[in-house]
């Protein structure tokens, strides 16, 4: 007799297909609960900096350090080589203008003005001697011409006499005919002579003319040399204090070599290397700041920049005070000046911190009102000091925000602050 066999539904083969299935879409699911929700990260609040916002005085500026330099420094060169003689002061003395430095000796410079002066001398002597002779010439001229004349006036009065002689018929005409010829002789005689001594006159001023001339010259040219030779005694060339000497007596010093520099006591301007990245944003007028130990702010002004990049990669400030000058500043003192690219104005503050660095300053972990997590918000950074981002849009007076580094956050969306 048949049996009817009842069939299995739920055999082993079945209940481990279903278990797999199942596994997977938990894990799907799972996946998905977990990668659609926001990523969070418990972090300690004691190694987070957590600033405020607040609205306040905004000034754009970069610090700079700038050394104090005098506002005038003449350079003193040797104009002429030679030895050490004599040093009338030591460094750092404070001169008056003329005041000697030191003197140096150069025993050509001295031969050649020895041999000029001995040329000029002789040169004068010389044109006195021509002039001397041009005056005997003149005079001898002079004499000649007045025989001229008188012998042109006999002859003029004989011929005046024969004429009116002749024509009574109380003389010949060959008697007569000698008188002509006289007069005619004399006359010519006369304006030859006057001719002559013209001419000598305008010969004599020319050449007198000239001699002034070249002895002009000669003096000019011994001036010069007497100049050079009193330039061997090195004096001071302004009201100032002297530094960098450094010479002793016996050493040699060659023509164009630096002996020292003149600081004149009339105030100080202050020079500063600036990044070149600041080039184009630097020129004359620009405002600065300098505060003292005491919390006295004093102003500068830019008054020259530097053209040229130096190979450090900075380029030369100088700047001088407005108004006030600090008391206790001096030479070569080094001082932290704030170079501003605007003035003070009302602004939304956003403290400086590393989180700039991650995120470029486009986004923040704002921090909750009840202080117990923090999560990103898009903000919109305009300028930026040493100590304050400006911000234009994002967040408002009041809000925290986590301003410490944010490198080992990664895509963390949300963090969660613990005490």
């Amino acid at each position: 007799m048949d049996r009817v066999i009842e069939k299995k539904t739920w055999n082993t083969k079945r209940l481990l297909t279903i278990a797999g299935i199942t596994g997977i879409v938990l894990l799907i699911a799972g996946s998905i609960y977990f990668t659609s929700g926001k990523s969070k990260l418990d972090v300690d609040t004691e190694r987070l900096t957590i600033s405020e916002i607040k609205r306040g005085p905004f000034q754009e500026f970069i610090p700079i350090n700038g050394v104090v330099m005098p506002l005038t420094t003449f350079y003193i060169d040797a104009t002429d080589g030679g030895r050490v003689e004599e040093k009338f002061v030591e460094d750092g003395a404070v001169l008056k203008k003329g005041d000697p430095i030191l003197r140096l000796s150069n025993n050509d410079l001295e031969l050649t003005l020895a041999g000029q002066e001995t040329s000029v001398y002789g040169q004068q002597i010389q044109m006195q001697i021509s002039h001397n002779n041009a005056e005997q010439y003149t005079i001898t001229k002079l004499q000649n011409m007045a025989d001229a004349d008188n012998a042109y006036r006999d002859a003029e009065r004989v011929y005046k006499l024969d004429k009116d002689l002749y024509a009574k018929k109380a003389i010949g005409l060959q008697e007569y005919q000698v008188s002509v010829n006289t007069y005619e002789y004399q006359k010519q005689k006369r304006a030859l002579a006057a001719r002559i001594l013209k001419e000598d006159t305008v010969l004599v001023k020319q050449q007198d003319q000239q001699s002034k001339e070249q002895i002009a010259q000669m003096k000019s040219a011994l001036d010069m040399m007497r100049k050079k030779v009193a330039d061997l005694t090195i004096r001071a060339p302004i009201d100032g204090q002297l530094t960098s000497l450094d010479v002793e007596v016996g050493q040699s010093k060659t023509k164009g070599e630096h002996l020292a520099q003149i600081d004149a006591r009339s105030g100080f301007k202050v020079r500063a290397a600036v990044e070149e990245h600041y080039v184009s944003r630097v020129v004359p007028g620009l405002t600065a700041y300098y505060t003292d130990g005491s919390d006295k702010t004093y102003k500068l002004v830019v008054k020259k920049v530097e053209a040229s990049v130096k190979t450090t990669g900075t380029f030369d400030v100088d700047m001088q005070f407005v108004g006030e000058v600090p008391k206790d500043i001096r030479k070569g003192q080094t001082l932290q000046i704030r170079l501003a690219f605007s003035d003070e104005a009302p602004a939304l503050l956003l403290p400086r911190g590393g989180f700039y660095q991650q995120t470029g300053g486009n986004w923040i972990f704002k921090v909750a009102k009840d202080g117990k997590k923090a999560y990103k918000v898009n903000i919109q950074i305009n300028r930026q000091s040493p100590d304050y981002y400006e911000l234009i849009n994002g967040l408002e007076p009041g809000d925290k925000v986590i301003t410490s580094s944010y490198e080992t956050y990664g895509d963390i969306q949300e963090l969660v602050l613990k005490k």
